[in-house]
């Protein structure tokens, strides 16, 4: 009997896994209906079903498995087409076959049901399909035997049980830790043979985790290659035409990372094709193709993987976006006037947000994307959208590659330690005692570290898990140490005590006590056998105002204190322009302050530009935008980078001069076309630029290719 059982479970398992794949092959035979490949493949793994179900004496799934494979052999032999309704009903046959499996493993049996109606269907289906295309020539191919290649890899693979892949992933954790503890102990160091020998345990230890670690990766194709079904069936209930590619299919993840973005990227999928891809009709309509295109990218990058879902749809409307928000009443029409198209686009990760106008199967919840962002960020990922209305959108994921052990630094806050993931470190910054005070300035209460020219806002761990005033305090004497990280696309400096070195953590959960603290992301044993903190960088970067503080606001937050938050006064970026002209623009409308000499520009199409990072920066002088004076042709230019969503440009200005406050004061002057208001700042009257409009004016495009920070 137990033998008996373990065959029926390896039948379970071989069955699940060629249904994964009749998926894929159906929705890839109905675009391309003469491959015979594919028609030998999916006859061959309904044939072998319908055979060992009948050994097995599962009658039931046998008969139904009989009905397919008898239209699969009209299919085969060329005396019938493949049409969408065809491909339909063996797409309900998996389904149906899927079932009956999920039935046996739960009760033994293949259970009562007929499957009256899909045999009633696929029998019909043996019938000429007078909607569909002529039949193609008959050529009577008969299914191909497996090669010696595919007999070799299955010789040579073994199935092993996830939970003892789990099992041996906690105690190869548990031997890192020892072997830190052994490798740290003060006797190795005096002992010649036990240093080496320890040398040894290290190598060992470390081939040992790489191994184990490498039984738990997957591909993310695993998880991909169900979603050209899931896109065929959405596309044909909301009537529209999509073909998904893909690319980096064979990218690899942990099994756990692998089962956590699962969902997302379903709701991802759905999004796309009921708020994205339009009708055949409306593209048409546009210009463009009838068939709408999602394509899915993924790759490693830093430490990390990159998975991108973009598609040509009709892109997200940042307008649209705003009225709805205010219609839900998750932001006020202040808050929305406010809002760049950029954060405006992100209110879509918002709970409750929809802009469907009805519930369906589809979409109108309000959970789709909010899950995503939830689930994303809950195993230590970003994500992000960007959109050019009319041209489509792109979703990008930012995830690490396991969650078990990690490579961090470890820095010092008084007596405790703290590790930091090193995945989100850029570089470490030692300011000399006798520096501090001309590199470190203070701007609106928050210190800064002109880190090569640019502003590093910097963040003081001990104000951050208040142990210190919440106010830019530098160490009486002695250097400071800045670790320079970067979350969700911004980069800020954590100022500690000290930097002690970098190791393989193993990272253990939060007590039930500790996971609501949004500044700790889980805990390790050092070598030592203490324990220490893990930071998490988001939180720490959110809680300090220097993350997503616009966007989470207005994500997370009840719209009360939301209201209360942006309607206070807002940071301005305040410079001058001529002689004597003084201007200021919303800080949050600044990507980047940077300084060219003037020997670094170019033309390009009768534009001014500079080379930057890789690509290419548009100039435009606002001094033309508002018609003065422009000192700065022949020196250096100070370049303010502003970016829509669309890509960054340069607007050049004459000095930059300080961040302040924007004064709640009536305008004391008419405001013009380019200008909001004009208020009085630090006892000038100042103009705040609408930063669109000068882009408009100067008719500035975005940046070909230039990637910024």
């Amino acid at each position: 009997m137990d033998d008996m059982d373990d065959i029926v479970r390896e039948f379970l398992v071989e069955s699940r896994e060629g249904l994964d794949q009749l998926d894929r092959d159906l929705v890839a035979l109905e675009q391309d209906p003469g491959n015979q490949d594919l028609l030998a493949r999916i006859f061959r793994c309904i044939h072998t079903i319908k055979g060992t179900c009948g050994f097995l004496g599962f009658s039931r799934l046998e008969s139904v498995s009989h009905v397919g494979e008898n239209l699969l052999v009209l299919v085969r032999d060329g005396a019938r087409a493949v049409t969408p309704r065809r491909a339909t009903g063996l797409l309900q046959l998996v389904d149906a076959v899927r079932e009956i499996l999920g039935r046996i493993e739960q009760t033994g049996s293949d259970g009562e049901e007929e499957y009256a109606g899909l045999v009633a269907t696929l029998t019909a289906l043996h019938d000429d399909d007078p909607a569909g295309p002529p039949p193609p020539p008959v050529v009577a191919e008969l299914p191909r035997p497996a090669t010696t290649a595919t007999i070799a890899a299955v010789d040579t693979t073994v199935r092993v049980d996830v939970a003892l892949l789990d099992r041996l992933m906690n105690l190869v954790g548990e031997l890192v830790l020892t072997r830190n503890q052994i490798v740290q102990h003060p006797v190795v160091e005096q002992d010649g043979p036990l240093a080496t020998t320890c040398q040894r345990l290290r190598a060992i230890t470390s081939e040992l985790q790489d191994g184990v670690m490498k039984t738990r990766m997957q591909p993310i194709g695993t998880v991909w290659n169900k979603l050209p079904r899931v896109v065929r069936d959405l596309a044909v209930s909301c009537g529209k035409q999509v073909r998904v590619e893909m690319e980096g299919e064979d990218t690899e993840l942990d099994r756990t990372i692998i089962e956590a973005i699962k969902d997302p990227l379903t709701h991802i999928i759905r999004n796309s094709i009921d708020h994205g891809i339009e009708t055949p009709a409306a593209r048409l309509a546009k210009g463009k193709a009838a068939e709408g295109r999602i394509l899915m990218r993924a790759f490693h990058e830093s430490g990390q993987v990159n998975i991108e879902v973009i598609d040509d749809g009709a892109g997200i409307d940042p307008a649209r976006i705003k009225a709805k928000a205010v219609q839900l009443r998750l932001i006020t029409p202040e808050q929305a006037r406010r809002l760049g198209d950029r954060e405006a686009i992100r209110l879509i990760f918002a709970p409750a947000f929809t802009t469907a106008a009805a519930v369906t199967n589809v979409s109108g919840r309000g959970v789709g994307m909010d899950v995503v962002r939830t689930n994303i960020e809950r195993i230590g990922g970003a994500v992000d959208v960007t959109s050019v209305l009319g041209e489509g959108a792109t979703l990008q994921i930012r995830i690490p590659l396991t969650l078990a052990i990690v490579p961090a630094l470890v820095v010092t806050l008084g007596r405790e330690r703290y590790a930091i993931p090193q995945l989100c470190l850029l570089e470490l910054v030692r300011v000399a005692a006798a520096d501090v005070a001309a590199a470190i300035e203070t701007i609106d209460g928050t210190p800064f570290y002109r880190l090569r020219g640019l502003l590093l806002p910097l963040v003081q761990l001990s104000h951050t898990l208040a142990l210190t005033a919440g106010r830019w305090e530098p160490p009486p004497s002695g250097p400071v140490n800045i670790v320079v990280l970067q979350a969700e696309g911004a980069t800020f400096g954590l100022v500690v005590d000290d930097v002690n070195d970098t190791q393989e953590i193993v990272v253990k959960p939060l007590g039930r006590h500790l996971k609501a603290i949004p500044v700790f992301a889980g805990a390790t044993i050092m070598g030592d056998g203490q324990v220490a903190l893990i930071l998490d960088v988001y939180g720490i970067g959110q809680q300090a105002g220097v993350v997503g503080a616009t966007t989470r606001s207005l994500v997370d937050e009840p719209a009360g204190d939301v209201a209360c938050r942006l309607g206070g006064p807002r940071p301005l970026l305040l410079f001058g322009v001529g002689e004597g002209h003084r201007y200021a623009i919303p800080l949050s409308a600044v990507a980047r302050l940077e300084e060219f000499p003037s020997s670094a520009v170019e033309w390009a199409d009768g534009r001014e530009v500079v080379q930057y990072h890789g690509g290419i920066l548009p100039l435009g002088r606002v001094a033309d935008a508002v018609g003065c004076s422009d000192e700065t042709r022949d020196g250096d230019l100070a370049v303010v980078v502003y970016d829509d969503g669309t890509g960054p440009m340069g607007l050049v200005v004459g000095e930059v001069v300080d961040i302040v406050e924007e004064p709640a004061t009536v305008p004391s002057v008419p405001t013009g076309r380019m200008v909001l208001r004009s208020c009085v700042i630090n006892g000038r009257v100042t103009d705040i630029l609408d930063v669109a409009a000068v882009v408009a004016a100067l008719g500035v495009p975005a940046a070909a290719g230039a990637i910024h920070g």
